[in-house]
């Protein structure tokens, strides 16, 4: 029997928004609910948003400008690996 490790709140919430963007609910520029709303949101402390933001960062999905907010980056649609038939 393997034991699932329990995952970062900071992950879980950082996941969620990563698949908010890919499913396009959050589309490339958009803007991301500002800290506190996503407090509110997730039930979760301000230390943990940023932690989740920052993750988000380093993956590229989002951009931070100073005293605006975070913006989701344009990201290409995910495309079908699957060559078209015939080729």
């Amino acid at each position: 029997m393997t034991a699932e490790l329990p995952q970062y709140r900071w992950a879980e919430i950082a996941d969620d928004i990563a698949e908010q963007i890919r499913t396009g609910r959050l589309a490339g520029g958009a803007r991301l609910p500002g800290e506190r709303l996503l407090c509110e949101e997730y039930g979760a402390a301000l230390g943990t948003i940023r932690r989740a933001v920052r993750d988000l960062k380093e993956r590229g999905l989002v951009g931070v400008v100073p005293a605006k907010g975070t913006y989701v980056l344009r990201q290409e649609p995910e495309q079908d690996e699957t060559p078209p038939a015939g080729e």
